[in-house]
């Protein structure tokens, strides 16, 4: 594949977009079903074709984030088909009127949903990715162009067979959903610069991979570098809440971007919660690296620095910080925060409305797991990637996060300027 092709391929996208905004909701919906059922139906392929993506990439000692992220299972699979059938039941965006208003002088003025146009969608080693990117561009009457990593190319290149065979079904363009499948990264910077092309980048995947798009790219980026995500409990929090928001957070899938990274104890509570705390994550294999205040529950803890404040570890690694006070836990958060996720466990609604408006962050929980912060979670089906961007999108982005409003003004002849 040369930068020509990549050329022609995000031209194609481009032309046969407007074949998807033109489908009703119901033609669009059915065919993100349709999607769905060939995944199903391709299930043994796809998983055969990943089962070798696994292996190579364990054979390059690739880490366990990584690992985790690339696997596919029947599990995982029909997880990814279920996703899909949930962003076609959602309600229809594109064309929705969001307001309506009569002016002074009798004009009409509407607010209209309509698609952003063509999306480059760029990812490391998710090839749920490349299905439920897919489904949310073409459920927003959205063209995408995708470019998966290298260690997940067998796997892409099965989904995307899978897509292109229901789009040729349904009658539609396949060019509707470009799939880059050469690795090489001159693709990604050549796609990075078709500004009249494509309308938006959102890359997925390693602060790396993010940086290197937002510092190439021509085009509007939406990102988010790290997921710093903290729990604070608070000196009301109930024990039991705390330990199940901290072991869920922490040690479900560590390898994501809303795991808990950090949990910050209000000192009241620190003599009781610390040792059922240290206690539980010993028992699940987590190494902690803590404050002096710490430490002195259990001296074998490794003393946190700076930078383990600020790291995302991905990884079966906690940082813990005893604070002085709800305010002291907000000056951390501040300082050290990525405005991914931020929990607090807090019986007190004074303090929980007080973490609420004092943290910036996309999500923010209140006695409820980091691990809620996505898209299918909170109701959008799936995510094409979560925004720390304070833009049009911020948070999880579903498919309404992939539509833009205009204005529609109808009028009986009335000008601004009476000759």
């Amino acid at each position: 594949m040369s930068a020509c092709d990549v050329d022609l391929l995000a031209r194609a996208a481009r032309a046969a977009q407007p074949s998807v905004a033109a489908l009703d909701g119901p033609a669009r919906s059915n065919l993100i079903r349709a999607i769905a059922a060939r995944l199903r139906a391709s299930g043994p392929d796809i998983i055969a074709a990943n089962a070798e993506d696994v292996a190579r990439a364990t054979d390059d000692g690739c880490g366990a984030a990584l690992l985790d992220r690339l696997n596919l299972d029947g599990g995982r699979l029909e997880a990814i088909a279920r996703s899909l059938e949930q962003i076609a039941a959602q309600p229809e965006v594109v064309g929705q009127v969001t307001r309506r208003e009569v002016r002074p002088n009798g004009l009409r003025v509407e607010r209209q949903r309509i698609p952003l146009g063509v999306i480059a969608m760029i990812y490391e080693a998710r090839p749920n990715v490349t299905a439920e990117a897919a489904a949310l561009c073409l459920k927003s009457g959205n063209a995408v162009i995708l470019r998966g990593g290298s260690e997940a190319r067998k796997s892409n290149a099965a989904i995307a067979g899978s897509i292109e065979a229901a789009m040729r079904d349904a009658g539609l363009p396949p060019a509707a959903v470009g799939v880059i499948t050469d690795p090489d990264r001159e693709h990604v910077l050549t796609l990075l610069k078709l500004e009249n092309v494509v309308d938006l980048a959102i890359p997925r995947g390693g602060e790396g991979l993010i940086r290197f798009v937002s510092e190439h790219a021509r085009v509007p980026v939406i990102k988010h570098y790290r997921g710093v995500c903290h729990l604070y409990v608070d000196a009301s929090a109930d024990l039991d809440v705390a330990l199940a928001l901290l072991l869920d957070g922490k040690t479900s899938r560590p390898s994501v971007c809303n795991a808990i990274e950090t949990l910050l104890v209000h000192a009241a509570i620190a003599p009781a919660f610390l040792p059922l705390a240290l206690a539980a994550l010993h028992a699940r294999g987590v190494e902690v690296r803590g404050c002096s205040r710490t430490r002195d529950y259990a001296p074998a803890v490794k003393e946190a620095t700076a930078d383990d404040y600020a790291a995302e570890f991905l990884d079966l690694i906690l940082a813990v910080r005893v604070v002085a006070d709800l305010d002291s836990a907000l000056a951390h958060i501040e300082r050290f925060g990525s405005n991914h996720t931020e929990v607090i466990a807090t019986g007190d609604e004074v303090a929980a409305s007080r973490f609420v408006a004092g943290t910036h962050s996309a999500a923010v929980m209140v006695n409820a797991s980091s691990r809620f912060n996505d898209g299918g979670e909170l109701g959008l089906g799936a995510e094409i990637g979560i925004s720390t961007m304070r833009l049009h999108a911020y948070g999880p982005m579903g498919a309404e996060s992939l539509t833009i409003e205009r204005f529609v003004v109808s009028g009986s002849g009335q000008v601004r300027s009476p000759l």
